[in-house]
């Protein structure tokens, strides 16, 4: 190979390596938000706990988002140095756009749809694969449904078997217990998240022919990916975190364990078959479902609009500036 490919793709390493940073930067508001919007945890010692979870995720789940990623969304042979670069490109420009503003939108879908923009600009729509597509579409419905819906019956459920216990117990007791949930689903969110980056470096290694005739995910790539995300987990992003744990919803240690164990459940299903969900969507369907239970004008509806809107145009608009990336890149490398 080249030496100025070798570079080439050594540097698109380092820009994904970058992109799995602002991911856990821009999302350590789903690992951290109830914890700290609770008063459980002060915000410096929150995402030194999530950050050690989002870290050690890669010893508890398989490699199944990975290879979606990899695989499942674009056909591998369209796969090239400059799309992946552009995909990159997209997901990180849409990610620091919604961080400025205080938005709780998908680094996965950004992705995702960076990925697919870069790959219709080079081959058209037929270099997509619509079995994978089709998986990511459903589960961007799903994955909030879930977790409301898991996070409205364990609220049920708590209210009943504690009825005679007094608030003061019911909150010393849940206090300590979103120690475990808020770990847990930073488990969940390390095990989703992390897998994305290491399906696109993956990709871009078996394209390039730096991995063998076989697709599979080296260890380096996986330790990498996700020291990264564990890193930029670290530096939290502080004007999300007041989005979720603050204004859709005011969250007692209760709702907040609620919301981290249903929101958890759903994504430890989602890794293990495969499904690359949003991590953010999953919090913060839990979080509504959480509100919605104690009162539904609970829950400030107007704010959840915002961010549902959010939702619908991180992959169009991602795809579009990944195209866009894809066009220049094209006519200067």
């Amino acid at each position: 190979m080249p030496e100025a490919s070798l570079t080439l793709i050594i540097f698109i390493i380092a820009i994904a390596l970058v992109f799995d940073f602002i991911n856990g930067f821009h999302d350590a508001a789903n690992s951290i938000a109830t914890i700290v919007s609770t008063r459980v945890l002060k915000p410096q010692w929150a995402v030194v706990w999530a950050a050690f979870f989002n870290f050690i995720a890669f010893l508890f789940f398989g490699l199944h988002v990975a290879n979606t990623i990899g695989k499942g969304v674009v056909d591998p042979t369209v796969i090239d140095p400059i799309v992946v670069l552009a995909a990159l490109s997209g997901a990180i420009v849409w990610d620091l756009i919604t961080w400025y503003y205080g938005i709780p939108s998908s680094s996965s879908h950004a992705l995702i749809g960076g990925l697919a923009g870069a790959a219709v600009a080079k081959a058209g729509v037929g270099a997509l694969q619509s079995a994978g597509f089709t998986k990511i579409v459903v589960s961007i419905v799903i994955s909030p449904l879930l977790g409301f819906a898991l996070a409205f019956i364990f609220m049920i459920l708590i209210s009943i078997i504690f009825f005679k216990t007094t608030s003061r117990k019911i909150d010393q007791s849940f206090r300590i217990l979103q120690f475990l949930s808020a770990a847990l689903y930073s488990l969940g969110h390390g095990g989703n998240d992390a897998q994305k980056t290491m399906g696109i470096i993956t990709v871009l290694l078996f394209s390039t022919g730096l991995l063998g005739a076989t697709f599979h995910v080296p260890l380096w790539v996986v330790l990498s990916c996700h020291a990264a995300m564990g890193f930029g987990t670290l530096f939290g992003g502080w004007r999300i975190v007041k989005t979720m744990g603050m204004k859709i919803t005011k969250l007692k240690p209760v709702g907040g364990f609620c919301a981290e164990t249903s929101g958890a459940i759903t994504l430890f299903l989602a890794t293990a078959l495969g499904i690359p969900v949003s991590t953010t969507h999953t919090i913060t369907g839990s979080i509504m479902g959480v509100g919605t239970v104690n009162k539904f004008s609970a829950v400030r509806w107007g704010v959840a609009g915002q961010i549902i809107w959010a939702w619908i145009l991180t992959i169009p608009a991602s795809a579009f500036i990944a195209a866009l990336t894809w066009v220049l890149a094209k006519n200067i490398l």
